[in-house]
Parts: structure tokens; C-alpha cells; sequence
């Protein structure tokens, strides 16, 4: 039995792996595909896109809306919105509601965005459904990092990116049969898009597996439903171990039921940790993206074809789960913001390299390496950004600090577009490198540490 005085974080974190926690935090990752699918079709979709006399490649003025550019940029102001302004809701809500509500805004939006013809009505609803994504990122991150013991959070999220990133080898697939080619009268980049949308019909199956984080609840004074989901973990937890559960360890002044404000993020030691991310994550995106959102377009610029870029593509797509299904070995054996410093130099370098190759091995090899880096990257920043923060404002905050990547990715489109239009790929990787090389300056100078300890420790 749980200590009387134990609060619901303490008990939570005593937990040792199992089953049970795996099987919630994968059910999670599958309404994440989705997301992940809507993120990265943006890259695949351009050529056909570009086929439909919609778009073109480079632009005529910065802001020009019927260059690609416009379209990534209508995606990460959408994803800005639902970070910096909705994120909040899931603090406010609940982790689960939000998680349902986020999927079926993304589904709807997708669905109607698949039937424009205009390069402005493909923007607008690509911002309207980038929104529900901002939001839906955030509170997974959030989610996943509230349910999972203290010992394991680093691979939980890798775990997460291990599932979610499937959806990228399969959008990358569905893009080589179909872009190049009309199903029933319609082009195929919109079957791509409507696929995505299919998400809706699997959301309620999975939202009935899943519980709401008992740490929230606790923060927000519903201890009944936090204490009956607590004790329902326990007790799966234990059948499945066959042994009686460590006892739990409460960190001197842990407070359970406390509500958070805006003004905490710029208080005491989270000011500054809000400053290193928000900046951390104005810079990322600029190598993430702009490798992952690019790469086919990149590939014609150096003059491969259409069915050859997407072959490519198809092949460098394949690497993404690899990344974290890697990083469940290591995640969380040392320290989280090396892990981050170390990924964002490999990303510069390669990235380098790979601007320079003209050969099909020499391009899928350091696109391979390329992508491996960006997504343990990707899943240790995602780890590391939610234990930063206390309960009551863990969503809002991460969503504020995340935010800063969606802005500059705005405008980085633009920039890459531009930079491609005058000195070709090798000055897009010029650009990436000198990101990547500010990250891990940022990261490994004022980062703290985090792995293996308590997320109410860290806060403290």
C-alpha cells in the first residue's frame, strides 16, 4: 500500500518499467502519427504541388504566396498559434481532452485543405489545421513526460518518437506511388493529404485506453480521480512485476495541489531556463526543417529528377524511427543536454557533407546521417524541454518556449528559398551548420541537468 502522506508524483515515479505504462505511452504515439504524417507530407507533396501549377519552387518577393515558401510559412504560423496561444488549454483541461480535441481539429482541417485549388486556399487551411498540431505536439510531450517513472523518461520519449515517425517512410511511400500520378480525376498529392485525415476515425478507439495524467489532476485538487487512476497503475504494475512496489520518495516541501501562472515561466530559476529554450528553439528548427521540410526540392536543385528525388527521399525517410529506436538504448544512460549538443554538431557536419555529394550512395548515406542526427536530436530536446518546468504550467510553458522554433520557421522557408535561388545547397548547409553549431553552444553552456532525477526535484 502507498504512504498516506505520499503525494501522486512520488508514488508514480517508484514505478518500474512494464507493460502497462509502454502500452499507454504507445497509444499516445499513435495519435501522434498522425501529426507526424501531416509534418513531414509537407516535403513530398511540393513536387506535386509544383506539377499542379499551384506552387513554384523559389519566389518572386520575400512574402511572395505563390512560392513553396509561403506554404511551409502558413504551416509553422499555424503551429506558432497553437503553441504560443493554445497551448495553455491543456493545462487548463486536461492532457486527454486535449489530446482528442487536437486530432479532430488536425482531421477536419486536412480533409478540406485536400480539395483547394488556390495557392491562398491551400495556405489558409494549412494554417488553420497547423494550429491543432501546435497544440497536439506540445500536450503529447507534456502527456508522455507526466506518465512515465522518473528512471525512464528519456526512453519513454524516444519510445514515442520511435511510433510516431513511422508515419514518415510511410508518407514517403504513399508519395512515390501517388504524387506522380491521378486517381480518379484527382491529382495525386491530394489523396496524400486526405489520407492524413483518416486520423478521426481512429481517435476515439484510442482515447478509451488511456487515462488522464494523475499528475495533473493532482495539481488541479481532483485527488478521487487522480487517487483511483494511482491506484489502478499500481495494481496492474504489480500483478504484471509479481512483487510488492518501492516504497515512494517525497522531496522535502513537495507541494501536490497548486495552480500555476504566466509569470511563473519568468521567475526564480525558470527565467532563466525559459531564455535557453526559447532561443535553443529559434535556432533548431532552422536545421530539423530545413533538411526534412526541403530535402526533394534540394535533390532537383542538384538535378536529379522527380522520380529519382522521391526515390531518394523515400529511402532517407526510412532512417526516421531508426533514430529513436536507438536512443531507447541510451536515452536516458547520460546526460539529456549532451545528447542535444552532440546531435546539433553531427547534423552541421554531415549536413555539410551531404551538400557536396553528387553520387546516389553518397546522397542516401549522409541523408541517412543527417536524419539520425535531427531526430536524436529531436527526442532528447523533447524530453528535455518538459522536465524544465513544474506540472501547473508544463504545458504552458513548453508551448511558449516551442513556440520560437514555429516563428522562426516562418520565415525560414523564406530564407532557404532565397539562399537556394543564389548560392544552391551548399549555402542552405552553411546556414544549417552555423544553427546547429549556436545550439550546441547554447545547450552545452547553460543547460542543467536532468536526467534520472524527479521532475518536482528538477523544478525545485
Amino acid at each position: 500500500m502507498a504512504s498516506a502522506t505520499a503525494t501522486i508524483a512520488a508514488r508514480l515515479d517508484r514505478l518500474p518499467r512494464s507493460s502497462h505504462i509502454r502500452r499507454l505511452i504507445a497509444l499516445i504515439s499513435l495519435g501522434g502519427c498522425f501529426e507526424i504524417y501531416d509534418l513531414f507530407f509537407t516535403a513530398y507533396i511540393a513536387l506535386g504541388l509544383f506539377g499542379a501549377k499551384i506552387f513554384t519552387p523559389t519566389t518572386k518577393g520575400f512574402f511572395d504566396v505563390e512560392g513553396f515558401a509561403s506554404f511551409v510559412a502558413a504551416l509553422f504560423a499555424g503551429l506558432f498559434v497553437g503553441t504560443f496561444v493554445f497551448s495553455q488549454l491543456s493545462d487548463r483541461f486536461g492532457r486527454r481532452s486535449i489530446f482528442t480535441f487536437s486530432l479532430l481539429w488536425y482531421s477536419a482541417g486536412t480533409l478540406i485543405m485536400a480539395f483547394q485549388d488556390t495557392p491562398a486556399g491551400v495556405d489558409l487551411w494549412r494554417f488553420i489545421t497547423s494550429i491543432g498540431i501546435g497544440v497536439e505536439l506540445v500536450n503529447i510531450d507534456t502527456y508522455v513526460s507526466e506518465l512515465v517513472p522518473q528512471e525512464s523518461r528519456g526512453r519513454a520519449i524516444a519510445f514515442n518518437q520511435t511510433i510516431q515517425l513511422i508515419a514518415v517512410p510511410v508518407v514517403a511511400l504513399i508519395a512515390y506511388f501517388l504524387i506522380p500520378t491521378k486517381v480518379l480525376g484527382y491529382d495525386g498529392w491530394r489523396w496524400v493529404v486526405g489520407i492524413g485525415s483518416l486520423g478521426a476515425i481512429f481517435i476515439w478507439f484510442i482515447r478509451m485506453g488511456l487515462p488522464e495524467s494523475p499528475r495533473w489532476l493532482a495539481q488541479r485538487g481532483r485527488t478521487a480521480e487522480a487517487e483511483a487512476i494511482m491506484a489502478d497503475m499500481e495494481r496492474r504494475v504489480r500483478e504484471e512485476t509479481g512483487r510488492d512496489l518501492p516504497l515512494p520518495r517525497s522531496i522535502a516541501g513537495e507541494i501536490e495541489e497548486q495552480r500555476g501562472s504566466w509569470a511563473e515561466m519568468w521567475q526564480g530559476p525558470y527565467f532563466g531556463r525559459t531564455l535557453m529554450m526559447s532561443a535553443f528553439n529559434f535556432l533548431q528548427t532552422i536545421g530539423y526543417y530545413g533538411f526534412a521540410t526541403w530535402v526533394p526540392t534540394l535533390l532537383i536543385s542538384q538535378g536529379i529528377n522527380v522520380t529519382k528525388s522521391l526515390e531518394y527521399t523515400f529511402i532517407i525517410a526510412l532512417a526516421n524511427p531508426i533514430g529513436p529506436l536507438l536512443g531507447c538504448l541510451f536515452a536516458d544512460k547520460f546526460e539529456r543536454k549532451w545528447q542535444i549538443s552532440g546531435a546539433a554538431l553531427g547534423i552541421a557536419i554531415f549536413g555539410l557533407l551531404f551538400s557536396q555529394q553528387t553520387s546516389a550512395l553518397g546522397i542516401i548515406v549522409l541523408g541517412i546521417l543527417v536524419t539520425l542526427a535531427n531526430n536524436i536530436l529531436s527526442f532528447s530536446f523533447h524530453a528535455y524541454q518538459a522536465e524544465l518546468y513544474p506540472t501547473r504550467v508544463r504545458a504552458q510553458a513548453v508551448g511558449f518556449v516551442y513556440s520560437w522554433s514555429r516563428f522562426s520557421a516562418i520565415f525560414t522557408g523564406f530564407v532557404i528559398a532565397a539562399i537556394l535561388g543564389h548560392y544552391g545547397v551548399t549555402g542552405v548547409f552553411v546556414l544549417i551548420a552555423g544553427a546547429m553549431v549556436l545550439v550546441f553552444a547554447i545547450i552545452a553552456i547553460w543547460g542543467p541537468k536532468t536526467t534520472g532525477l524527479r521532475l518536482e526535484q528538477i523544478a525545485h
